[in-house]
């Protein structure tokens, strides 16, 4: 039985949405021990949320670059061995950097870095030091989604030809960074969201799903990308016809100003046999319809899934599971790659079920090339590499 991963945060204090979601989901197997923090450039603020979690306070530090050393210099059965960067996109690469270069594995919140420049360097970095990097592109965690991917990479679907792909949100209908908004705040500022508002921050997430699900990269973009909302400085509303590999078409949208929805992502793959669709509402469930045969329902924690798809259960069926089990089993795959890395059976990223540095570059790719299609007068734009 492996041991637990000893885990440090970067970012994450009391205030914040999505740290407290990252140690939750950690939490959930029993597989992390959160050893250490820097949880807030505010040194006060990062005490503050050490003393919440009931942390050791020589191990609650006040810059993630005092983290690193320090724990750098402890014994090696003590110090970290994984760190958790849950901060906005610009602090993402500095640590990653330090942290990879000192020896620690990292898991990061998507989208992997500021710029598309950033992604590529932290590449680099990855494959020369040998360590291991996983990104938290959520949707991938989820049992049916990958039971979707399993269908499509077994031939259930045939050929792929048509996949559908939408986001939207309605949250920043109205400027809720004018009006003190922590989250809308950074989200909807071009020095700490990067070149994307909408399309960095949950666009990323559907041109993921997508390409995860069909095994399919997309190859070329035709976009629009607005911004409906007076004086917002990123993107809060796009849409874009998508050609993939293997003569794949697509459609994606990715919006944030649909007044009154939440998260309603929904995909849909079609084959030549036969297609799947999957709805993060009610996301137990993923639906299979072919050409001669009746339209099925199936559902997560059943046997007749694919036999890979039963340890992202925890519960039987009908035992609703959701998004924090979706990131959990990120962090669950993240530590079976750092415990095999630490016991000398780590040969390669992709014998693990998690998102990584390729998809981080794909990513801050997407958005580039999203951008440029929408400032082109040509109907398709290359997508960047």
């Amino acid at each position: 039985m492996s041991k637990k991963t000893k885990l440090g945060m970067v970012g994450g204090s009391l205030d914040a949405f999505i740290g407290e979601v990252h140690r939750k989901a950690a939490a959930m197997d029993g597989k992390f021990e959160l050893v250490c923090g820097a949880f807030s450039s505010s040194p006060e603020k990062s005490k503050k949320t050490g003393e919440a979690l009931s942390l050791d306070s020589s191990r609650v530090y006040g810059s993630y670059k005092e983290m690193i050393e320090k724990e750098s210099q402890l014994p090696e059965n003590e110090r970290m061995e994984a760190v958790s960067i849950v901060t906005p996109n610009h602090v993402h690469f500095e640590p990653a950097k330090l942290a990879l270069e000192n020896g620690f594995h990292v898991i990061i919140d998507k989208p992997i870095t500021f710029s598309l420049e950033e992604a590529k360097q932290l590449k680099k970095i990855v494959d020369s030091t040998g360590n291991i990097l996983a990104l938290t592109h959520t949707y991938t965690g989820y049992p049916m989604v990958k039971q979707a991917r399993h269908m499509v990479a077994t031939g259930q679907l045939g050929k792929i030809r048509k996949i559908y792909v939408e986001y939207p949100q309605g949250w920043l209908s109205t400027p809720l960074e004018d009006e003190g908004n922590k989250q809308a705040s950074w989200r909807t500022d071009p020095e700490k969201s990067g070149a994307g508002g909408a399309i960095g921050d949950i666009g990323t997430h559907a041109a993921n799903l997508a390409e995860y699900v069909s095994g399919l990269n997309i190859t070329q973009i035709s976009a629009d990308v607005n911004i409906y909302v007076e004086n917002r400085r990123l993107d809060d509303d796009s849409a874009a016809l998508l050609k993939f590999e293997n003569d794949a078409s697509g459609v994606l949208m990715a919006t944030q100003i649909a007044a009154g929805e939440e998260n309603d992502l929904k995909l849909r793959v079609y084959g030549e046999k036969g297609g799947v669709k999957w709805i993060h509402s009610d996301p137990n469930s993923l639906h299979y319809k072919t050409l001669d045969g009746p339209y099925q329902t199936l559902r997560a924690g059943t046997g007749y899934l694919a036999d890979s798809i039963a340890k992202f259960t925890r519960t039987p069926a009908g035992h609703p599971e959701g998004y924090l089990e979706a990131f959990a089993n990120i962090y669950l795959e993240f530590h079976n790659a750092v415990s095999d890395f630490k016991n000398g059976n780590f040969s390669s990223i992709e014998d693990y079920d998690f998102p990584g540095a390729d998809d981080g570059i794909r990513g801050m790719a997407f958005v580039d090339t999203m951008l440029e299609s929408n400032k082109s007068e040509t109907k398709w734009t290359p997508f960047k590499k």
